[in-house]
This record gives C-alpha cells, sequence and structure tokens, in this order.
C-alpha cells in the first residue's frame, strides 16, 4: 500500500467530500507537483473518474477511502501516512513522508 490515512483525515475526507456535494464513490486524488521551498509539493483533490490508463494511476481502497495515485507521485510517497490537525499549531492535512529527505517548516512541501 502506498499510503496510510488516519482516522482523523479519513473523518475530515469524508466531510469535506459531503460537502462539496461529491458521489460516495469520488476518489481522493493524492500527487506529488514541482515547487514549494523545497521542491516538490504535496497535493490532494477529489477525482470523479478514478483511474486513468494513460497516466498509469495506482488505485486503492485506504481507511474506506478510494484513492488515486499517479505512476510518478506513486514512487515519492510509498509510506507515506496523510493525517489531520485541527490543533493551536495548524489545522489542516499533514503529510509524514519516510522517503523525505528535507521538508520545509510548513509541512507542505518536500525533497528527496
Amino acid at each position: 500500500m502506498a499510503i496510510k490515512i488516519s482516522e482523523k483525515a479519513r473523518d475530515r475526507i469524508l466531510e469535506i467530500r459531503s460537502q462539496e456535494g461529491a458521489d460516495e464513490d469520488t476518489a481522493l486524488r493524492v500527487g506529488v507537483v514541482g515547487g514549494g521551498c523545497s521542491g516538490l509539493t504535496y497535493q490532494l483533490d477529489f477525482d470523479e473518474n478514478g483511474a486513468s490508463e494513460e497516466r498509469k494511476d495506482k488505485e486503492f481502497v485506504v481507511n474506506d477511502i478510494r484513492v488515486v495515485i499517479d505512476m510518478r507521485s506513486f514512487l515519492y510517497l510509498a509510506g507515506t501516512e496523510l493525517d489531520y490537525s485541527d490543533g493551536l499549531e495548524g489545522k489542516g492535512f499533514h503529510f509524514v513522508n519516510p522517503n523525505a529527505a528535507r521538508t520545509c517548516s510548513c509541512g507542505e512541501s518536500f525533497s528527496v
């Protein structure tokens, strides 16, 4: 499995998906794109279409969430945990990526 999703992150994903009026079968697309202060940035979005053979996407179910990851991002995300925090130190999704050699202070970008 490429990523893990904590219970808090799962609950927040389901809440946001419901607020946006997305179907229960709508996938969570997790990706990595160039950018940010460390070179690579995490990306989260909902995808009604699911996996694309053209992009060689990987698709699987994690903690009752249908997840889609493109092949390039899949290599960067192996073993990563997606978590959600609503504490005083910052509210939002956080990636705990064992492949990251360096991360920025906000946790939104990384390098390998």
